[in-house]
């Protein structure tokens, strides 16, 4: 596991425990080796987003039992994947983040400018 520092340069912050984020299902958007998508955007759905992404072929909505997956609602804090938070505020249609719950590797894909312009806690 990658060390578990946020964009900010500080400790990560918990995602979201219910429901149960993060590539490691551990409520933080840790990420590792093994992590291709890079979970690593702690944001906010919105009915806009989540429309969005089923649109691009991610159906975050629907639950998935058989995966331990619950299925998302507005208001449910998720680590993202990098690339599809990049490519939902080049749409327009990016969600709210934490920065403090954004893991560092995040800045791989996503300035921390556009981070920051979808901010929550700018603290």
């Amino acid at each position: 596991m990658d060390a578990s520092v946020n964009v900010l340069g500080t400790e990560l912050k918990p995602c979201s425990l219910d429901p149960l984020t993060g590539f490691l299902r551990n409520g933080a958007c840790d990420t590792c080796a093994e992590d291709a998508g890079s979970h690593t955007v702690c944001s906010q759905m919105t009915e806009e987003f989540l429309a969005f992404s089923l649109y691009v072929g991610n159906d975050l909505s629907t639950p998935r039992p058989e995966f331990g997956f619950p299925g998302l609602k507005p208001g449910d804090w998720w680590c993202l994947c990098a690339m599809r938070f990049l490519q939902a505020h080049d749409e327009g249609v990016a969600p709210k983040v934490q920065l403090g719950s954004t893991h560092q590797k995040a800045l791989e894909i996503v300035p921390l400018d556009v981070l920051k312009t979808h901010a929550v806690d700018l603290d």
